[in-house]
């Protein structure tokens, strides 16, 4: 069986798109070439993939199963392009890596600028996002290697031990909490938050929490970024929850105080995930012995 890549693109863009007139445009085809393309490739793999009717199409079973990997074909067949186009210039190759923000805030800027300096040669591409997006572009093969906090994310990835963090709590300097060293959070729950990205694993430790002590959670704004929390604590809106490493860039200049978070979560693992049985480059194998260490256990298994 030999599969058009152009259909499975445009069979992911349909799926993506909700419609098939949105998949023809965003493909640069014409509705009715990008209709029987479709229609094509569901009697090539004799099963129907989407149920059509005068409301419009809906997604089979087979559709959800199909578009998994038709993402992982399509990933792999873009990152042909890039690593021979890297070779041809010289390159050792590219790694993709997605991270949560607290590897990339605290940890990845000195470990990838030391990288770069043995291996100038690798291309490096970082993308930002939450454990459980990190998790799943190492899944789908959008990312080579991930970096997240340790958790249960499914079958189909390899986890390796990277660093530890901890959690604190950042206040402003008048703030009722500041006069204390450490704060638990049933102390906490009193006042008004700051929370980070939504879905993120710090938002989700504190709504648990608020659900273990049957509080209500107080949460007046949600932000992006931890300089963009630390902003909104030093107004005034809350407290936030960042890991040390990241509040210190940002306490003194912002006139904050840092509080030792008494809570067994707050001291959290982070792990450097890849496709379990999945053949790695030469790039990611070097990124791998870097990020792990050469003389630890997890290293010379990567």
């Amino acid at each position: 069986m030999k599969i058009d890549p152009i259909s499975l693109r445009l069979f992911v863009a349909a799926m993506e798109e909700k419609t098939i007139a949105g998949a023809a445009e965003k493909q640069y085809i014409a509705a009715s070439a990008a209709s029987r393309r479709l229609a094509e490739l569901e009697q090539q793999l004799q099963v129907s993939l989407f149920e059509r009717s005068n409301k419009g199409m809906t997604p089979t079973p087979a559709a959800y199963a199909l578009l998994s990997s038709a993402r992982t074909v399509l990933n792999d067949l873009d990152s042909i392009g890039a690593q021979m186009q890297s070779y041809r210039s010289g390159s050792l190759g590219q790694v993709r890596i997605a991270a949560n923000i607290s590897a990339i805030t605290q940890f990845l800027p000195h470990d990838l600028k030391s990288f770069l300096t043995l291996h100038p040669g690798v291309q490096v591409e970082l993308d930002e996002k939450i454990s459980s997006q990190v998790a799943q572009s190492v899944r789908s093969n959008q990312a080579d290697v991930g970096i997240l906090n340790a958790g249960q994310y499914g079958d189909g990835l390899q986890f390796f031990p990277y660093r530890q963090d901890e959690l604190v709590m950042v206040a402003p300097q008048d703030h009722p909490l500041s006069a204390q060293a450490s704060v638990r959070m049933q102390q906490a729950l009193a006042h008004d938050f700051v929370g980070a990205h939504l879905g993120s694993a710090i938002n989700h430790l504190i709504h648990l929490a608020a659900a273990q002590h049957s509080l209500p959670l107080h949460m007046r704004i949600h932000v992006t970024s931890f300089d963009a929390m630390c902003l909104m604590v030093s107004a005034g809106l809350g407290v936030g929850i960042l890991p040390d490493g990241a509040a210190r860039l940002y306490v003194g200049a912002l006139g904050l105080r840092t509080l030792a978070l008494d809570e067994p979560w707050a001291k959290r693992q982070l792990v450097l995930a890849v496709r379990e049985g999945a053949s790695r480059s030469r790039a990611t194998d070097l990124l791998m012995r870097h990020l792990l260490g050469p003389m630890s256990p997890e290293s010379q298994q990567a």
